[in-house]
């Protein structure tokens, strides 16, 4: 008897590591952004900004002065970007100092993602990531913004993004949350339900005491295939590390085979309340792993 229970044991302990084994990054977190060998230092210069990278030797040397900056960001400087399918606007901060949250939250990220204003910086426009079957088999993806819509220059098929892409409790498409000084409160009865089944992961930034939409937002440029839910977390998901991609902040695993997972479609309904399953109703299905 006590042979039989020894065993359950450690059949339990080989079935938790198996567990934890899944959801391992079986590649460096950093992914893409390890900038084929160079690392950290293609985009944070410890020394003289762009300059120390090579990027540009006079115009973009105060882009450093801002987390240790290493790419040119001075071809974007007050450009407008219209996103959205035209709605939202956004004119783009004319200098690193300007202290808006879409300076880190865009302009950074742009240095090296635009492909209309700034050069391409390192980027080479190839899946990095292994995608499952249903993203199709396509190696040529369109990370270079202001490159694919129908003309050249045109952003009119990104996600709304920008200083007046504000994020709105309540209404048709908002949860029932609480918004202070830019700051989202998820405390509402559906609001929460989906916190506890999810999170809030999110990160918006904060503009004229509103909450908007810059790209930081929603990806963590230092994680790509890695996301950890602290113990003490606000998310009733257990702590630990769970698979993501496109450097999300949040569970996003398109690979799982589990029948009805649904970390793709939680994410995006941390934002989009009118498609979740907490506001209409079904406040028990809960995040499918």
């Amino acid at each position: 008897m006590r042979r039989i229970a020894w065993c359950a044991v450690i059949l339990l302990g080989c079935s938790l590591y198996a567990r934890a084994q899944k959801v391992t990054p079986a590649a460096d977190v950093l992914g893409a952004h390890l900038n084929y060998g160079r690392g950290c230092s293609a985009c944070h210069a410890p020394h003289s900004g762009a300059a120390g990278n090579g990027s540009s030797r006079f115009s973009a040397r105060a882009a450093g002065d801002v987390a240790l900056w290493g790419e040119d960001v001075t071809g974007l400087y007050g450009k407008t970007i219209t996103s959205g399918g035209g709605q939202f606007v956004e004119v783009l901060p004319s200098s690193m100092s300007a202290g808006t949250p879409d300076v880190t939250g865009m302009l950074t990220c742009l240095s090296c993602h635009d492909g209309n204003y700034a050069s391409s910086s390192m980027m080479q426009n190839r899946v990095y990531e292994s995608l499952p079957p249903t993203y199709g088999n396509h190696n040529s993806i369109p990370t270079l913004l202001g490159t694919g819509g129908l003309m050249a220059g045109s952003y009119l098929n990104q996600h709304p993004v920008g200083l007046s892409a504000a994020i709105h409790c309540g209404g048709q498409e908002g949860w029932d949350c609480t918004q202070g000084e830019g700051v989202i409160s998820m405390t509402g009865a559906k609001s929460s339900q989906f916190v506890h089944n999810y999170g809030f992961f999110v990160k918006p930034g904060i503009y004229n005491n509103t909450a908007v939409v810059v790209c930081t937002t929603c990806h963590d440029p230092h994680l790509m295939n890695a996301f950890s839910i602290a113990p003490g977390s606000k998310s009733g998901m257990t702590p630990g590390v769970y698979p993501t991609m496109f450097f999300l902040r949040g569970p996003y695993n398109p690979a799982s085979t589990s029948t009805g997972a649904n970390t793709t479609a939680q994410f995006c309904r941390q934002c989009h309340a009118a498609e979740s399953n907490e506001a209409n109703g079904a406040t028990s299905i809960g995040t499918i792993l």
